[in-house]
């Protein structure tokens, strides 16, 4: 129960059947911690014995393995994993078959007793034709553990002597050999001598070598993935180059255009950076199991053999540097193209600040234009409206005069000109002061 649905359920269920230390409520991921340790149990071993390993990447999914199980488990008639298990041992034919699902792969293992002839036909294998695989080989292993006599040391006769790594290992109590070539039937093989071992001492041996295959080989998925974006990496570098050259050499004015193809770069490394994430860190996770595999081996050199950390290390290491270096290069790039994106942004900003200050200016002369063509206006205005009264006064006059009014027309129109016109041109500021008073 890792998941919080599951907590969730834990902590739904009644009191009596919450796990409990001395009486006190246990934390409800305690048993998925403490169960953990005991999620890969190792086989025990009695040589003669041979094992036989697949690991499959899960195409259709988690559902899909567990349908497959399920459904071998209802064939033979006994009862499949339970919900939420991790690991299944079902009994076929002399041996038996152990399923395991891991974070993106499940394994196959088949144990059965070996035949007196090493590598030889394993008859009774669930592996046939038949068998319902729920995704693609990624790895397939063949591990014989049999008893160290000159017998079974000219079963190191079959394999490549060019590529052949063979140390003693478990204090001198046995020897592994392999030459990590595949057989006719794309197996791995492996040859475990035991000189004594304890069952339970060769069942961990035999599992923790057919880690180190099974391992290896999910690392060095990283390496093509490196090898396709090299490429394109060396390109959108050499196409950032061209860009920075053309920032100091363009023209002000293609700003813009160089920032738009700026963000076209970026979004192209991030795509590839987001495809190679998974990829590159569960590389840097299976190395670091390898290393830890074959640290724990505790090998000592046979004289005139290679051994397997020796064989490995050297060739695993320069496609782990492959895929650092893809995964570094991409960080360095993407900071590049962060600060080019910066430096452009602050042009382009610049610019259009200078932009709006010459807009700024010109709105301006506008605006004092425009208030000198008002204050021409607002004088003919004056001169014109004082011009409509004066007339009117007149008329007034000359209908006065009729009664008796003393002054001619034009004396009262020339008397009244200085004072309408005075009248008008305070009349018309206090308008304009009004209208310019802001709105509350």
């Amino acid at each position: 129960m890792t998941d919080e649905k599951s907590g969730e359920r834990l902590a739904d269920q009644p009191s009596a059947s919450v796990p409990k230390v001395l009486g006190f409520p246990a934390y409800r991921e305690r048993i998925a911690a403490l169960g953990e340790i005991h999620s890969r149990p190792h086989p025990v071993l009695k040589p003669p014995r041979v094992l036989i390993q697949l690991a499959l990447m899960l195409d259709g999914g988690f559902a899909a393995d567990r349908a497959v199980i399920s459904d071998l488990c209802r064939a033979r008639g006994v009862s499949g994993p339970a919900d939420g298990a991790r690991h299944h041992l079902l009994p076929w034919g002399k041996g038996q078959l152990r399923w395991e699902r891991h974070s993106e792969f499940s394994t196959y293992l088949y144990d059965c007793p070996a035949g007196t002839k090493p590598f030889d036909v394993v008859a009774d294998m669930p592996f046939s034709q038949g068998f319902p695989v729920p995704g693609t080989v990624i790895s397939g292993v063949r591990v014989e553990v049999r008893p160290w006599t000159k017998i079974a040391e000219k079963a190191l006769e079959v394999f490549d002597t060019a590529t052949l790594s063979y140390s003693v290992v478990e204090g001198g109590m046995a020897a592994v050999a392999t030459d990590f070539r595949q057989d006719a039937e794309g197996l791995t093989r492996i040859l475990i001598l035991d000189k004594g071992m304890s069952e339970a001492r060769a069942g961990a041996l035999a599992q923790r070598v057919i880690e180190i295959e099974t391992y290896r080989t999910l690392a060095l998925l990283g390496l093509p993935l490196a090898q396709r974006l090299s490429p394109r990496l060396r390109s959108m570098e050499d196409r950032l180059a061209d860009l920075t050259l053309r920032m100091r050499q363009a023209p002000k004015d293609d700003n813009e255009a160089q920032l738009e193809e700026l963000n076209t770069l970026t979004a192209e490394l991030e795509s590839d950076a987001a495809s190679s994430l998974f990829r590159f860190g569960a590389s840097r996770a299976y190395d670091g199991i390898v290393s830890e595999r074959l640290s724990a081996l505790g090998e000592t050199a046979v004289q005139g053999y290679e051994s397997w950390a020796g064989f490995l290390q050297r060739r695993m290491a320069p496609a782990m540097r492959t895929c650092r270096s893809i995964e570094e290069r991409q960080e360095n790039l993407s900071r590049k193209l962060a600060r080019a994106a910066t430096l452009l942004r602050t042009r382009v900003d610049v610019e259009q600040e200078k932009q709006n200050g010459a807009l700024l200016a010109s709105m301006n002369r506008r605006a004092q234009l425009q208030l000198r063509l008002q204050r021409t206006v607002e004088g003919l205005s004056v001169a014109a409206v004082t011009y409509y009264v004066v007339g009117l006064l007149a008329y007034v006059a000359k209908g006065a005069k009729e009664f008796g009014y003393p002054l001619s027309p034009e004396l009262t129109a020339a008397v009244a000109v200085p004072v309408v016109a005075i009248a008008i041109y305070f009349v018309v500021r206090r308008v304009r002061g009004t209208d310019h008073e802001p709105d509350m």
